[in-house]
């Protein structure tokens, strides 16, 4: 092993000429709070280095943890990138900071009291009516809906950054849905894990107090209301950057994660659908911006909202942090006026600085920032998405000319800033330490007469030296953020206490029907891979370097066409081997079985119903231990691959259908060792299992449903029975007899098999009589009926009676006639499950028992007249 030193660790390590840089001291002293950091690293080798390195990423790419960029051109999903060397806070420095930010959070939470209340600040003159009015985070529908309690402000960020005068400034507030919590959380666990030493040697403040804090804070806003309040968060689904914070945090903390389509308002109370019917909500952790989550009265094109959740909020129903609006408090036109806010109202002056800002709304400000913009950074009062922060400097001519006539055009509508150096930090690049600058996203939450403040927060750093645009859509890099303390640090659980007043859902039925559904399509999509992937690799058994066997293998030959054409009905890839032009693909099948194994668009094909699966599976991303979610990476690293599939060798097919089956087995077997069986797994295996009938059906159909000769049938039950998974059983209890019977009644009537008909209608049926519903001791459930009408035919078969057919007759019509019977009271079950457990419309009695009695309730609880 390498020994490295402390020259050789910062060799090339040169901070920026007139920046402020986090680790030295001077030219030839490490500052003391890093000391012991850099001396650890001393001890390790540059392999160590970046074993741990490594291991971080593959701890973040296997637990799933992601940011979508949506410039990439693929839209997918980019692991979390995360730099093993933090950033490090000493004591007395993150006590000024902590300090200053408290009163930055209380000054903005006066502010947006009185924005949407009595609005003295804007009548006496401290603010411009322009600065806000004019703001797209100003909701005038949301003029005297008011939290209760001192705290309008829940939840608050700050992003900061160390100026040329040493202390910490903040750069930007963030009040809306503020991101970052749940990766800061992330990076410290992962950290912990492949720096274990470190976090030994030095006392670092633990965050979990601070998701303590958290959770209280979100039960108090529904206290006075309820003595258990239920709390839900809402995200815009998983498509959004931010999506995998979302169900972190909603796992982490206990909340069920909703998307809008998740709730209902009712008679001005929000309800969750889920499988029990509409539960009652009472407290919203919002991820979905103010200007969406109300299509009725806000933005009307909007499908992340809830139609009248505003209406709901305004008669004090459901609690919402932050409130809508609160967005208006982003505004970087307020930089300005803060100062002497905070001198009016709070009596004080600001602790942390602010970037100097020039509002353009007042003459002698926009004269100032058009003279100078060379000098300044250009932002637009309304955060636009997708656009990027311009630098006057780095302006063309012609820009600058567009810039100019925008500002005069609107000047209420921009602002100037200073561009300010802020300090560099050292940043782990190819083995040696290389100065980059960072910013600090530091959280808080308001409890009852304070905020409390991360000890920690959220550092990113630049991905290239001298860049000043830190960002996660820029490439930048996430960092731990270590803050120093001298005193030993307690455990902080996380789990409920029996004082407190916050309450899950006991229920398991409380699941959302969305995410029911995505469990249930889950199976679905994952028994269907592992058919068509069985299916496969037994056809590639019969095929040779791509073409059939030649005159040496002639039965393989003859039946090889028999098994081509099943594929195409089992899958549903047609035209395929069947529909036209299937005579051509008979002779060269290889570019077919290309397709069917490996296009993404095509319908059917075995990559789409991966694809299919992971979408489902990633929808409902809190619902999956972290091995699960390692082995759903393992199902998907074959198949994400944009090599030309006609350049993919047959071997290689073969092994990554191997690879694939092995993986489908393994995620069946956690989720039926590792999920309660309870609402969920109940959805996920009757998916699972009402396809497998499905496709066992469609299988016998395609190959024991024709007739042909006797070698050839011979070939097409083994091939059956390979691809059931039944060669050893069949083997051990007939021999070497192979007899369509004997077959049928393998994969029909054994109710020991796993893999047989009778064992899926058994096993939906017991999840049937277990599912929530309304239950009455007399009369049966349409798929109660079902399930039991097609289990009742099955065991009154007799496969001897089925495999008789006419002379002339070219299939086992009784057979056939018997699988299309099945087929279509299995349908009709699939039918059935998704209008009463997927769609929700009626409301139970404790949601009634919500409503407030002057407001009447003109629900008529009789069954009989629910929609």
């Amino acid at each position: 092993m390498t020994a490295i030193t402390l020259k050789s660790l910062l060799n090339g390590y040169n901070a920026e000429s007139g920046a402020y840089d986090e680790l030295w001291l001077d030219t030839d002293q490490v500052r003391p709070h890093w000391q012991s950091l850099i001396q650890a690293l001393e001890k390790m080798g540059v392999d160590d280095l970046e074993r741990c390195r490594q291991e971080a990423h593959r701890q973040l790419r296997e637990n799933g943890v992601t940011y979508n960029v949506h410039s990439d051109s693929d839209n997918e999903a980019r692991v979390w990138p995360l730099d093993v060397v933090p950033f490090i806070i000493d004591p007395q420095d993150w006590q000024v900071i902590e300090a200053g930010l408290k009163q930055r959070a209380e000054l903005l939470n006066l502010v947006l009291a009185d924005i949407y209340g009595p609005r003295t600040l804007i009548k006496s003159g401290l603010l411009p009516m322009e600065l806000i009015y004019s703001h797209e985070g100003f909701l005038r529908q949301c003029d005297g809906v008011q939290l209760p309690g001192k705290h309008q402000l829940i939840v608050y960020a700050a992003d900061l950054a160390r100026g040329p005068d040493r202390r910490m400034w903040v750069l930007s507030d963030r009040t809306q849905a503020p991101s970052g919590a749940g990766y800061a959380l992330e990076n410290r666990t992962v950290m912990n894990r492949v720096l274990s030493g470190l976090f030994k040697e030095n006392k670092i403040f633990r965050l979990s107090h601070f998701f303590q804090e958290l959770q209280a804070a979100l039960a108090n806003l529904a206290a006075a209301r309820t003595p258990s309040p239920r709390v839900v968060v809402l995200t815009p689904g998983p498509y959004n950057e931010t999506y995998f914070e979302h169900t972190y945090l909603a796992s982490y903390l206990g909340y069920p994660l909703v998307q809008g389509d998740d709730l209902t308002v009712r008679d001005g109370s929000v309800a969750l659908k889920s499988l029990d019917g509409l539960q009652p909500v009472d407290v919203i952790l919002r991820r979905v911006d103010d200007l969406f989550c109300d299509p009725l009265e806000l933005r009307e094109d909007s499908q992340l909202g809830v139609a009248g959740l505003l209406e709901a909020t305004r008669r004090r129903n459901v609690a919402i942090a932050n409130p809508l609006g609160s967005s208006v408090l982003e505004n970087p036109g307020l930089m300005p006026f803060l100062p002497g806010l905070a001198r009016t109202l709070l009596g004080e002056d600001l602790m942390l600085p602010s970037a100097a800002t020039w509002w353009c709304g007042q003459p002698k400000e926009r004269d100032f920032v058009l003279n100078h913009l060379d000098e300044l950074i250009i932002k637009r009062l309304s955060r636009q998405p997708y656009t990027r922060t311009l630098f006057g400097a780095q302006l063309s001519r012609k820009e600058k000319e567009t810039l100019i006539n925008q500002i005069k055009a609107q000047p209420h509508l921009y602002v100037g800033q200073e561009q300010v150096s802020f300090s560099t930090t050292p940043s782990l690049i190819n083995g040696h330490l290389e100065a980059r600058h960072a910013v600090v996203r530091c959280f808080l939450v308001a409890r009852k007469n304070e905020y409390t403040v991360m000890p920690g927060g959220l550092t990113r750093s630049a991905p290239r030296r001298g860049d000043f645009i830190v960002s996660n859509q820029a490439g930048g890099i996430s960092k731990d953020t270590w803050v120093l303390t001298s005193e030993p640090q307690k455990h902080t659980s996380l789990w409920i206490q029996p004082q407190r007043v916050e309450r899950v859902f006991k229920a398991s039925y409380h699941l959302p029907s969305r995410a029911a559904e995505n469990l249930y399509w889950v199976g679905r999509y994952a028994e269907r891979a592992e058919a068509s992937a069985r299916l496969l690799r037994v056809i590639l058994t019969y095929v040779n370097d791509g073409e059939p066997f030649g005159e040496a293998d002639e039965v393989e030959a003859a039946a090889l066409p028999y098994l081509l054409r099943a594929l195409t009905q089992v899958t549903m890839t047609y035209p395929g081997f069947v529909g036209k032009g299937s005579k051509a693909r008979l002779a060269k099948p290889i570019d077919e079985l290309r397709s069917v194994t490996l296009d993404g668009q095509r319908t059917g094909s075995l990559r789409s119903n991966v694809k299919s699966m992971l979408q489902a599976a990633y929808t409902v991303r809190d619902l999956w231990s972290t091995d699960t979610w390692r082995v759903i990476n393992d199902i998907e690293a074959p198949w994400h691959s944009d090599q030309d599939t006609k350049k993919i060798e047959l071997p290689a097919i073969q092994n990554n259908l191997n690879r694939l089956v092995t993986t489908l087995m393994a995620f069946a077997g956690l989720n039926s060792e590792s999920m309660t069986h309870e609402a969920g797994w109940l959805l996920l295996d009757t998916g699972r299992r009402l396809e497998r009938a499905l496709l066992t059906i469609s299988l016998i159909r395609a190959t024991l449903g024709i007739r042909c000769q006797e070698s050839v049938c011979n070939i097409l039950l083994d091939a059956v029975l390979r691809t059931t998974e039944n060669v050893i059983t069949y083997r051990r209890r007939y021999r070497s007899f192979l007899q369509i019977q004997t077959v049928l009644d393998l994969l029909l009537l054994d109710p020991t098999n796993p893999r047989s008909l009778i064992y899926q209608l058994d096993r939906l049926q017991t999840h049937i009589e277990k599912m929530p519903r309304d239950k009455t001791t007399y009369r049966l459930g349409d798929e109660e009926r079902l399930i039991l009408e097609a289990s009742t035919r099955l065991r009154l078969s007799d496969t001897t009676g089925l495999t008789q057919t006419d002379n002339g007759s070219f299939l086992h019509k009784n057979l056939d006639d018997f699988m299309s019977y099945l087929t279509n009271l299995l349908s009709h079950l699939s039918n059935i499950i998704t209008e009463h457990y997927f769609t929700h419309t009626r409301v139970p009695h404790q949601l009634l028992s919500a409503i407030p009695p002057e407001l009447p309730a003109e629900i008529d609880d009789d069954p009989k007249q629910r929609p």
